[in-house]
């Protein structure tokens, strides 16, 4: 019995250091997270109409404020919900009635969850955006949309009309763009990049002839006055919207090039670009990553 009673005792104790230990290894990641956003303002810079473009970290939020309320596209990462949340209540309220995500990605859809459960916001996007969220481990149900769609949807708001269209296969397979037909705003999601290499997730429907194609179709529905919020990066224009497909088409093609010609990705990183494209590269994705995925893509 004392034998039984002191295995149960150092199980107990061995169970006990375990967690401990996991735990402190959990607290440096999770304030280094919180660090990351610490200093991050959300800055607010109205484009016309109703429309607004909130810009902190992760994507670009869009915003429509009015006599109707509030709509957001897209609310970047989680720990940034209340800082959101504030600048909004200086528009006219701190919860949106709906949120659009233009794509599932996390700097895009992070606050989701926080203002479904502090606001009970609608949340839309494609039906691709639910599947893919909801096979996320760390996506809470609330941050699930509860409206999809297939192709699209139109949504009058704030004496505004909102066109949402589906691009399929670029940026991922639930891509959606926002534009607002009054003020001429375009909101792209992550099928713009102003000035930088774009990220093209090929492991969730992504491509990049699909990418160059919706950039191309959306170049067709603009106009010189169309005002763009990009998925990341400035407040853009048409112009800047060309030279991003610019930059796509001749990067593409001399990657293809030197493939077709027996060149391996290695050699071709080796080599790299053309030095006019040097000051595309960033954080996330330099110019070795940029050739990466035209190889793969």
């Amino acid at each position: 019995m004392h034998i039984v009673t002191a295995h149960l005792f150092v199980e107990t104790l061995m169970k006990t250091r375990l967690f401990m230990l996991l735990a402190a290894l959990a607290t440096p990641c999770l304030l280094q997270a919180q660090d990351r956003f610490a200093n991050v303002e959300i800055t607010d810079t109205p484009l016309g109409g109703s429309v607004h473009m909130l810009q902190g970290a992760g994507g670009n939020i869009g915003v429509s404020a009015g006599e109707d309320g509030i709509l957001i596209i897209d609310d970047q990462y989680e720990p940034l919900a209340e800082k959101i949340a504030a600048v909004l209540g200086k528009l006219g309220s701190n919860t949106p009635k709906f949120i659009i995500n233009t794509h599932y990605h996390g700097d895009h859809t992070g606050s989701n969850s926080y203002f479904h459960e502090h606001g009970d916001s609608t949340i839309f996007a494609h039906e691709n955006v639910r599947v893919r969220l909801a096979n996320d481990e760390k996506t809470k149900g609330a941050a699930l949309p509860v409206v999809t769609y297939k192709d699209g949807l139109t949504l009058h708001f704030n004496n505004e009309t909102l066109k949402v269209w589906h691009l399929p296969n670029g940026h991922t397979d639930g891509d959606s763009v926002i534009w607002f037909k009054e003020p001429n705003v375009l909101h792209t999601g992550d099928l713009f990049f102003s000035g930088r290499f774009p990220y093209i997730d090929l492991k969730s429907g992504g491509s990049v002839a699909g990418y160059i194609k919706s950039v191309q179709s959306l170049l067709g529905k603009i106009d010189d006055n169309t005002i763009i919020i990009p998925g990341h990066g400035p407040k853009s224009t048409k112009a800047d919207y060309q030279a991003f497909l610019r930059m796509l088409n001749q990067t593409k093609a001399s990657v293809d090039d030197r493939k077709a010609a027996g060149r391996s990705v290695d050699d071709i990183v080796e080599e790299g670009l053309d030095e006019k494209w040097q000051e595309w590269g960033w954080q996330f994705i330099n110019e070795e990553k940029w050739i990466r995925t035209l190889y793969e893509g």
